[in-house]
C-alpha cells in the first residue's frame, strides 16, 4: 500500500510544470524598500504585493510605488487563480482610509495602487469605503497619483459611480481570462459583467485598465478577440503577464508562456490600438503602474 501511494504521490508530482529558467528572478532591495516594509508592518497594511507574492516587489518598492489592499484580507469568492484568503470578513475599519492615506504619506510612495478583497456581504459591496479612501489619499499626499484596481461591484453601476465621482488617476478592472475561461477559474465575477465595469469608467470620461494572465489554457484566437472586446469598451491601457499558481489549492499552471509570446501579443495589442502595452512573464497588473497615469 506505501508503495502504491508513494507511486501515485510521484505521478502526482509529475503533472506539475517545471518553471522555466526565464522565471528566475533575483529580488534585491535598497534604503527605499527597507523603508516601505518597515511602513508596512507598523501600519498593519495588506498589501497584494506580499499577498500574491508579486514577483515585482522589490522592483516596485525601490521605485516607491506599492499596491496597498483595503477591506480586509478575507474575501467572499474563492477563485481558482487566487491565494487570498476565503471566509466570512470582519466589518470595515473605519479608520482604514486615513491610516492608509497617512501611510502612503509616510512610505514616500510617488504614485499607489489601491485594490481590495470582493465585499459581497455588504449591501454597496464596499464602495463607500472605497470612496473614502480615495478621498483621503487625494486630500493628505496631492502630489502622488494613484490607480485604483476596483472590484466588479456586481455590475452595480450607482456603486461604480461612488468610486468614478472621487477621480483616481487610473481606475483599473481586471478580466483576468479569456471568456470561456471565466466560468472555470472566476467563482462569481462574469466576462460580460468585467466589460460593463470598463464601459463605464470610459462613459465618465475616466482613464480604464485592464489585465490578463495566460498560462490557463487559452488560446491564441481567444486572446487576441479579448483585446478586440476590450478595445471595443474603450479600455486602452493592457497588462498581460504569467499566471503563476500560489499554492497546491489553486488552479494548475496549463503552460509557461515564452518572452517571445509575450512580446508577440503587446506588438499585436498595439497593432490593434491599445495605448500602453505591459506584456512579459513576470507583469502583473500593477506593474510599472506609475507609466500608465496619462
Amino acid at each position: 500500500m506505501y508503495l502504491c501511494n508513494l507511486k501515485l504521490y510521484r505521478n502526482i508530482e509529475m503533472t506539475y510544470l517545471r518553471k522555466p529558467a526565464w522565471l528566475k528572478i533575483k529580488l534585491q532591495s535598497d534604503a527605499q524598500f527597507t523603508h516601505v516594509h518597515n511602513v508596512i508592518k507598523q501600519h498593519g497594511l495588506h498589501t497584494i504585493c506580499t499577498s500574491g507574492r508579486c514577483p515585482n516587489l522589490s522592483e516596485c518598492w525601490n521605485k516607491g510605488t506599492a499596491t496597498i489592499m483595503i477591506l480586509g484580507e478575507i474575501c467572499t469568492r474563492s477563485c481558482k487563480f487566487c491565494n487570498t484568503l476565503t471566509g466570512k470578513p470582519l466589518p470595515p475599519d473605519a479608520d482604514e482610509p486615513l491610516r492608509v492615506a497617512e501611510s502612503i504619506k509616510l512610505m514616500r510612495l510617488k504614485h499607489a495602487v489601491i485594490t481590495s478583497v470582493d465585499r459581497d456581504d455588504l449591501p454597496d459591496k464596499g464602495a463607500n469605503h472605497w470612496a473614502e479612501t480615495i478621498r483621503a489619499i487625494k486630500t493628505i499626499n496631492p502630489g502622488a497619483t494613484l490607480e485604483v484596481l476596483i472590484p466588479d461591484f456586481d455590475g452595480r453601476i450607482e456603486l461604480i459611480e461612488l468610486v468614478i465621482n472621487e477621480k483616481p488617476d487610473i481606475i483599473s478592472h481586471n478580466l483576468e481570462t479569456v471568456r470561456r475561461l471565466t466560468p472555470l477559474i472566476r467563482s462569481r465575477a462574469r466576462y460580460d459583467t468585467s466589460l460593463k465595469v470598463l464601459a463605464q469608467i470610459a462613459l465618465k470620461s475616466m482613464v480604464s485598465k485592464t489585465g490578463i494572465m495566460l498560462g490557463l489554457g487559452e488560446t491564441k484566437a481567444e486572446v487576441l478577440e479579448l483585446m478586440d472586446d476590450t478595445l471595443a469598451n474603450n479600455c486602452f491601457i493592457l497588462t498581460i503577464g504569467q499566471y503563476m499558481q500560489p499554492s497546491r489549492k489553486n488552479i494548475e499552471v496549463k503552460e509557461y508562456i515564452s518572452p517571445e509570446i509575450f512580446e508577440e501579443y503587446k506588438k499585436a495589442a498595439l497593432n490593434k490600438g491599445f495605448r500602453m502595452v505591459e506584456s512579459g512573464p513576470f507583469v502583473r497588473s500593477s506593474y510599472c503602474a506609475e507609466k500608465h497615469v496619462l
